[in-house]
This record gives C-alpha cells, sequence and structure tokens, in this order.
C-alpha cells in the first residue's frame, strides 16, 4: 500500500515505516504547510491529511499525524501545543514542574489516513508514564530526554530508537491503523 505522509518530519517517518513494513511510506512533497489549529490531536491530523489529499498523487493513501505530551499536573497540558509550547520545551516542562510531586504524563498519537476515494480512518495511540527530574539519553526527539515510560527507570531517549519504534505512541497508533485497513 502506497501511503503519502503529511509531514516533513524525518523522525515521523521513520517510526511509521518501522511500524508499517508492508506499506511504501513517503513524506509529501507540498508547497506549503497547513495551519495546525485544532483544538484536538484528531482535528489537526485532519487538517494535515486534508491538506496531503490536495498534494498527493490520486492513488495514494494520504495520512496526518499529530501528536504531543500530556502532563496530569499541567491540566494535561501542553497537548495539541507541544511542538509550539516554548522553544525549549523540555527546559519549560521541567521548570514548570519544580517541586511538583504529580508527574504523571502521557504521549498521545492520533492518525488520519484518508483514502484514495476520500473515506476517512482514524487511529489513536497513547504510552503512558511520567516526567523525570532532568533529561537523560541521547536518542529520540522532542521530549524523549525526559519522558519515562510507566514500568521503566529510563527515560524514551535512554531506551533508544529501537525501543521506541516498537513501544512508541505513534507505533501504536500505526499498529491500530494497519489493523483497521488489513483485508477482512
Amino acid at each position: 500500500m502506497k501511503l503519502a505522509l503529511a509531514s516533513r518530519n524525518p523522525n515521523k517517518l521513520r517510526e511509521l515505516r518501522h511500524a508499517l513494513p508492508d506499506w511504501e511510506i513517503a513524506l509529501l512533497e507540498a508547497p506549503d504547510e497547513p495551519v495546525e489549529d485544532g483544538g484536538t490531536f484528531l482535528a489537526n491530523a485532519r487538517i494535515k491529511a486534508l491538506h496531503g489529499r490536495a498534494h498527493a498523487d490520486r492513488d495514494a493513501w494520504v495520512a496526518g499525524e499529530d501528536s504531543g505530551i500530556e502532563v496530569a499536573a499541567l491540566g494535561w497540558r501542553p497537548g495539541v501545543e507541544s511542538a509550539r509550547w516554548a522553544e525549549d520545551g523540555v527546559s519549560r516542562l521541567l521548570a514548570e514542574l519544580e517541586d511538583v510531586d504529580d508527574r504523571r504524563a502521557r504521549y498521545v498519537c492520533t492518525i488520519v489516513a484518508l483514502a484514495p476515494d476520500g473515506s476517512e480512518t482514524v487511529a489513536e495511540g497513547t504510552l503512558a508514564g511520567g516526567i523525570a527530574d532532568a533529561p537523560r539519553g541521547l536518542e529520540g526527539f522532542g521530549y524523549d530526554p525526559i519522558f519515562v515510560p510507566l514500568g521503566s527507570s529510563q527515560t524514551v531517549a535512554e531506551l533508544g530508537d529501537a525501543w521506541k519504534a516498537e513501544h512508541s505512541h505513534r507505533a501504536e497508533a500505526a499498529r491500530v491503523l494497519a489493523a483497521l485497513l488489513a483485508p477482512s
């Protein structure tokens, strides 16, 4: 199956390729990017997918993906604002959680896939965990140096890209998508 990912993020492309090995996935070549002004991950993923549908090959599926981190002590923010929340989101998050005991957090991912005929399939994934006291590890991207998955003592950046490719919120959403689109 051919899929155009409406993103310019090579890290997301790598993770989706790993999770969907039978698919031919490429980053979408579009002259511009849509305005992500939705109030939910679903709304933003749909905005990206619809934008991508206008620029992709007619015979290709198009996927829009939106993801971020939600932190309990911050009222489950930054959420859809994760990428734009601060120039250095890791530093800001650690500063906001200084002296806070409740460090529960979750990564959330929503994928909206549009078929060549325009029909929509939605898949979601989450990874529960908490926020470390300081950044640790060298792999991953975004908030990975401070996100500790439930049941682990290591951050995602310490666990590494191979672990993330199997266990992340994006990997879970991709597995859900693959199951939803599998022939019956």
